[in-house]
C-alpha cells in the first residue's frame, strides 16, 4: 500500500523518492457534476496530487448536524481524484481561511459568548472534537494506510498569522490521531510565520507566490532537514468588491515555479482551479477597514471560473514536463467546453421582499437587536424592526453594523450604513410618532483571516435615536436557504428590495455567464441554484451558470435587488467579465 514517508532527504512513496506535484481544487467551490472534468484536466498538466480544504462550516451548518451529501460527498471527490490515479493533499481545518466565510468555522461557534476561536478553549476543543468524529470515520478508507488517495493531512492552517500556543496544536494533533488519521501531518505557514506556527514532530510547509528562494531558505532555517514543500504557490490572487480584478503573467508565474522545482522542492499549485463561492459564502478581509470578497473565486487560475484552460495551464504544463514525466494524453488547452449562445431574458414578474413573510423565520422580540448567530442564522439578511419615538429630525447612531444596513421609515428607504466605509449614523425625518424603523442587515461574508474572524454579524452594540436608545425590538432571521412560494406579480416599477423573475428556454444545457448590466445590487438564482452576490461597484460583472444546473426546455432567473434596476433584462453570455484587470 503507497504510504508518503518523510524522510532527511525528501518525500518517499512505497520506499522510492517521491515529489508532491498538487494543485489546489476546493471541491465545495465546483458543481459536483463537474468534479471529474476538473480533475482529469489536473492529471493531464502534469500533476500527481490535488489539495482541497473541507468547510466545516457548511458540513455542520448547525450544532449535531453533519452532511456528506450532494455538492458535499467529499467520499465521491475522493474516489474521483483515486479513479485518475491522483494522491489528494486533505486540509480539514478547523480553520482553512481559504477567502471563505468565517474561514470555514460555524458561525453558530460565535453564539457562545467570549468564545476564543483556534485556541485551547474547552467550547472550541470540544466543537472539534465533535466535527472531527463526524468527518473522519467516513474517510478511514481513503487513507493511503489502507489503500486510498489521502497521504497526507494538514494539521492547522497558518497559525502561526494567528497565534503561537503549541499546546493548542498538539491537542488538535491528538484529536486528529484519536479519530484515525494515521497519515503524515503537515502545517504550512508563510516565511516570517514558520517559527510561530509548527509542531515538534510535524512537517513544516511554507507558502508564498514569490521569491522562490528565501522562502525555501526561511523554510530551511526553521526545518533543517526534511522535504522542501511549498503548500501554497500563489499564482494569481483573488479580488475584492470594489477593487481591480487581480491577474499575474502567465510566463512570471511559470518561472517561479521553475526554480522552485529545480530547487527539488515539492509544490501545491494555488490554485490549479479556484472555482466560485456559490450563494452566500464568500468571505472577507479586515485589517481596520472591511473589505469582503467577491462571488468569483477565478484567482486568474490555471483553470478559470469555467475550468477552461488558460495559458497559464500550457505554460505550467510544459515547466512540470520539464521537471517530472509528462502525461502521454495532451489536454485540448485551446478548447474552451460548449456555452449557451447569448440571449436577454425579461424579468417580467416581480414581488416585494417584505410582503414575502414564509421567507422570514420568526421575529424574536427583545430590548435590543439580536446578533445572527443568536437567532441560529448563518447566511442571509436580518430585519430588525421598533417604533421611533418621535416625529421630526431624527439622527439614527448604531454602535456596529455587520456589514450593511438598509434603513426604512413607514416603508420608505431613507439611507444605507456600510461598515466597509465605517459608517454608524444616519439622519432622517420622521413623519410620526411610532412610525416604523426597519433596518435589513445584510451579511456580506464574515472575516476569514487574523484576529477579526471572531465576526458577529447584525446590528451589535447600542442603537440610539437622538441619544435615546430604542427598545422593544424585533429580529426577524432571512437566510434564503429555500425560495418557493413567492408571491410573483407582474413587472412594476419599484424602489427597494424586490425579487424579480423571468424565464428561458435551453435546447441543451451548457455553460453561461450571467451579465446583470443596470442592476444595482443582491444576489442571482437559475432554478434555485445560487449563483452568488452581484454589484454594480466591481469588479466581477457576471456571474458564473453552471451546465449541470440548467435543463433541457424552461429555466427560471430570479434576481432578488436590494435597491433599483435601470432595466427588465438580464444577459446570458458565452464569456465571462471579470473587471478590469490590475497586474
Amino acid at each position: 500500500m503507497p504510504r508518503l514517508e518523510i524522510a532527511e532527504d525528501g518525500f518517499r512513496l512505497d520506499d522510492r523518492p517521491f515529489r508532491i506535484l498538487s494543485g489546489g481544487l476546493h471541491y465545495f467551490r465546483v458543481h459536483p457534476q463537474q468534479w471529474a472534468d476538473r480533475l482529469r484536466k489536473a492529471r493531464l498538466l502534469g500533476l500527481n496530487t490535488v489539495e482541497t480544504y473541507v468547510p466545516w462550516n457548511l458540513h455542520a451548518p448547525r450544532p449535531g448536524e453533519f452532511r456528506l451529501d450532494g455538492g458535499l460527498d467529499l467520499p465521491r471527490f475522493l474516489d474521483l481524484a483515486a479513479a485518475e490515479g491522483l494522491h489528494v493533499l486533505l486540509r480539514p481545518g478547523p480553520y482553512i481561511c481559504a477567502e471563505w466565510e468565517g474561514g470555514g468555522l460555524p458561525s453558530w461557534l460565535l453564539a457562545e459568548d467570549g468564545i476564543e476561536l483556534r485556541s485551547r478553549d474547552p467550547r472550541f476543543l470540544a466543537a472539534v472534537d465533535a466535527y472531527l468524529a463526524a468527518l473522519l470515520p467516513p474517510l478511514k478508507p481513503y487513507l493511503s494506510s489502507v489503500g486510498g488517495p489521502v497521504i497526507a493531512v494538514q494539521l492547522e492552517n497558518e497559525y502561526g498569522a494567528f497565534g503561537d500556543d503549541s499546546g493548542y496544536l498538539a491537542d488538535l494533533a491528538g484529536l486528529l490521531h484519536a479519530h484515525g488519521v494515521d497519515v503524515p501531518l503537515f502545517t504550512c505557514d508563510q516565511p516570517g510565520d514558520l517559527a510561530r506556527g509548527g509542531l515538534d514532530g510535524v512537517l513544516r510547509t511554507v507558502n508564498f507566490g514569490s521569491r522562490v528562494e528565501a522562502g525555501l531558505e526561511a523554510l530551511r532555517r526553521n526545518q533543517p532537514t526534511g522535504p522542501l514543500m511549498c503548500s501554497e504557490f500563489w499564482i494569481g490572487w483573488f479580488d475584492r468588491w470594489g477593487a481591480a480584478h487581480t491577474t499575474r503573467d502567465a510566463a512570471d508565474a511559470a518561472a517561479d515555479l521553475d526554480r522552485l522545482l529545480a530547487a527539488g522542492a515539492s509544490v501545491n499549485i494555488y490554485m490549479l482551479h479556484g472555482g466560485t463561492n456559490f450563494g452566500f459564502t464568500n468571505g472577507a478581509n479586515d485589517k481596520g477597514t472591511y473589505r469582503p470578497t467577491i462571488t468569483s473565486y477565478d484567482y486568474d487560475a490555471l483553470l478559470d471560473e469555467a475550468g477552461d484552460p488558460t495559458p497559464k495551464y500550457e505554460a505550467f504544463r510544459e515547466v512540470i514536463a520539464r521537471h517530472a514525466p509528462a502525461p502521454a494524453e495532451v489536454p485540448p488547452a485551446a478548447v474552451r467546453a460548449p456555452k449557451l449562445a447569448p440571449a436577454t431574458v425579461e424579468l417580467d414578474a416581480c414581488a416585494v421582499l417584505f410582503e414575502q413573510e414564509h421567507l422570514f423565520g420568526e421575529a424574536v422580540p427583545a430590548d435590543r437587536p439580536l446578533a445572527m448567530e443568536q437567532l441560529g442564522q448563518s447566511f442571509g439578511f436580518v430585519l430588525y424592526e421598533s417604533a421611533l419615538p418621535a416625529a421630526g429630525p431624527a439622527v439614527l447612531r448604531i454602535g456596529e453594523v455587520r456589514d450593511r444596513a438598509q434603513v426604512f421609515v413607514d416603508g420608505q428607504p431613507v439611507g444605507v450604513l456600510e461598515r466597509e466605509h465605517h459608517e454608524h449614523a444616519l439622519a432622517f425625518t420622521t413623519p410620526r410618532p411610532g412610525a416604523r424603523l426597519a433596518v435589513l442587515v445584510e451579511n456580506q461574508g464574515r472575516v476569514n483571516y487574523g484576529p477579526g474572524i471572531h465576526d458577529r454579524k447584525g446590528l451589535l452594540g447600542p442603537v440610539t435615536v437622538n441619544g435615546q436608545q430604542l427598545g422593544d425590538w424585533s429580529s426577524r432571521p432571512l437566510p434564503l436557504e429555500r425560495l418557493e412560494g413567492i408571491a410573483f406579480g407582474p413587472a412594476v416599477p419599484l424602489v427597494g428590495p424586490a425579487f424579480h423573475r423571468g424565464s428561458f428556454e435551453v435546447d441543451r444545457p451548457a455553460d453561461a455567464h450571467l451579465a446583470l448590466d443596470g442592476w444595482t445590487k443582491g444576489h442571482a438564482w437559475v432554478n434555485g441554484f445560487a449563483l452568488g452576490r452581484y454589484w454594480s461597484r466591481g469588479p466581477q460583472a457576471t456571474l458564473y451558470v453552471p451546465a449541470p444546473v440548467l435543463r433541457a426546455g424552461r429555466n427560471e432567473i430570479t434576481v432578488l435587488e436590494l435597491h433599483a434596476a435601470a432595466v427588465r433584462t438580464v444577459e446570458l453570455r458565452d464569456r465571462p467579465d471579470p473587471g478590469i484587470a490590475q497586474d
